[in-house]
């Protein structure tokens, strides 16, 4: 599965969040998950195998 900055995603904890950020060759990923300022959270080194579906996949 191809994973692209800016689309949605579903972890394997089932948060669904945006990827801000790809590292390296699809190693690593930064994803933003919350729904509002006051639960906004940053995950830094997602790993692939923690997203488990692309929810909604950035038309770039």
């Amino acid at each position: 599965m191809k994973i692209k900055e800016f689309d949605t995603v579903r972890l394997r904890d089932g948060r669904v969040g945006s990827v801000m950020d790809v590292e390296g060759d699809q190693a690593e990923f930064v994803v933003d998950v919350g729904s509002s300022p006051k639960d906004w959270e940053t995950l830094y080194d997602v790993k692939p195998e923690d997203i488990i579906e692309v929810i909604e996949s950035n038309p770039e």
